[in-house]
């Protein structure tokens, strides 16, 4: 478990190391020395990544034939695509009334082909979400809560007799925020006449966005919403740590990914990427790397002027998206905070690093931290138990009372979304420019 340090000190960091240190630029460590290895690692991360993107929108169930259905069966079927609209999901999709016309008809190779049609259909929203393919903007995170092999054994269940209802229910996220959206959804829609549309498409859409992460994130996770700007520390479903969050601009967006934290790198070097070299060259504070054949690249010596701060967290993926610190802690300060190039700045990282490092007997310190950094010396330090990061992108946050808290859409994702949710073609994706709030879900 992680201790309960008096790390909330560290905000800012700037105030507890003192002015009159160096911040000497110091050769690199070892930490330095293993950017060929970097590499290596950060190309097969790319290739294993492209798979894993094509495989969180083309699920297809397995060609097994289809079950064998009786009438009974078949209706459960039908009453329980009735009562979808409480995951926000279209009964219409599912065509329960069709399903009834072959009860109708008789029981049948008709009856159990279309079942197990609807069935595959459901079951494969519940779990991994309705919106597939390009309408996933930018998604990189990898749900393998269902295959086809797992989806016939669910099935299976269901048809040797246990509950229907328990079974779909099971598929459905366990996070808090997902069952805080139903009765979000369920409360909106009890105004009847008086329900807002729009409130209603912003809860589905974003019931949706949950379905697409795994099911259970885990017992310990960081997670960052992008449109609330927030870095929150999750550990046995209680957000032990929050902190606000900078993140990339409108035009250099965060992606949504998954990496796990290793550890973290205090007085980073900024190896600058090659979009952003032109910023850059020629300019003071910066060094010069030949990389042979007359070409070089560019990096940033750790100090008070480095773009990344104290401190940076050691995640590899194929975007090299990181948390990490920042000099300009200035903007923390501001309520609409897309400034970064992908990356997320994080206020008082310096605290979280500690309380990571520091945990389950670790031999760290809030002092170690402070006389790291005030070495000025690039030092990499590992985490007792990596843990994974998800950054994602959730526009509304539902409170305990069935109200919800709305986010800027600081990317104009919501239009894609919802159009792919009711099957429709985008209609709007003008920049949102509505600044938001101070008020955060507890979820977040």
């Amino acid at each position: 478990m992680i201790k309960n340090v008096a790390l909330m000190k560290l905000a800012a960091a700037s105030f507890l190391i003192p002015a009159s240190a160096a911040f000497a630029m110091q050769d690199a460590q070892p930490v330095e020395e293993a950017a060929s290895e970097v590499a290596e690692a950060a190309a097969e991360v790319e290739a294993e990544a492209q798979d894993a993107q094509e495989s969180t929108v083309k699920f297809r169930p397995y060609a097994y034939a289809p079950a064998e259905w009786n009438a009974d069966q078949a209706e459960m079927l039908a009453a329980a695509i009735d009562n979808i609209y409480a995951h926000g999901l279209d009964p219409a999709d599912y065509d329960a009334a069709g399903l009834r016309a072959l009860i109708e008809a008789g029981e049948g190779e008709a009856l159990s082909a279309a079942a197990t049609e609807r069935f595959n259909k459901l079951s494969g929203d519940i779990a991994l979400g309705h919106v597939r393919g390009e309408d996933r903007v930018d998604w990189y995170i990898v749900d393998t809560d269902m295959n086809g092999h797992q989806q016939r054994a669910l099935l299976d269940r269901f048809l040797g007799g246990e509950d229907l209802r328990a079974l779909l229910e099971g598929l459905a996220p366990t996070h808090p925020q997902y069952a805080a959206l139903q009765n979000a959804l369920a409360t909106e829609l009890a105004k009847g006449e008086e329900a807002d549309a729009e409130a209603i498409a912003d809860i589905r859409s974003n019931l949706d966005r949950w379905r697409w992460l795994p099911r259970d994130l885990g017992d310990r996770y960081i997670i960052v919403n992008v449109p609330a700007y927030t870095v929150a520390l999750v550990e046995d479903g209680r957000t032990v740590s929050r902190h606000r969050g900078v993140a990339g601009a409108v035009d250099t967006p965060t992606p949504q990914l998954m990496a796990e934290a290793t550890g973290v790198i205090f007085n980073p070097y900024w190896n600058v990427p090659k979009s952003i070299e032109p910023e850059v060259r020629g300019k003071a504070g910066y060094e010069k790397i030949p990389l042979g054949n007359g070409e070089f690249r560019y990096r940033q010596p750790p100090g008070p002027n480095n773009s990344l701060g104290m401190v940076k967290f050691v995640m590899y993926n194929e975007h090299a998206i990181y948390l990490h610190d920042t000099n300009a802690r200035g903007l923390f300060s501001d309520n609409s905070r897309a400034y970064s190039h992908g990356c997320i700045r994080t206020e008082n990282i310096l605290g979280l690093a500690t309380m990571l490092l520091e945990e389950d007997g670790g031999d760290w310190s809030g002092q170690k931290t402070i006389d790291v950094v005030n070495s000025g010396k690039n030092t990499g330090a590992q985490f007792v138990n990596p843990l994974p990061v998800y950054i994602v992108y959730f526009s509304v946050a539902a409170k305990g009372d069935g109200s919800i808290i709305h986010y800027n859409d600081v990317y104009s994702r919501d239009a894609q979304v919802i159009a792919a949710l009711d099957d429709a073609p985008a209609i709007d994706l003008s920049p949102a420019g509505e600044e938001l709030g101070e008020e955060m879900a507890e979820a977040f």
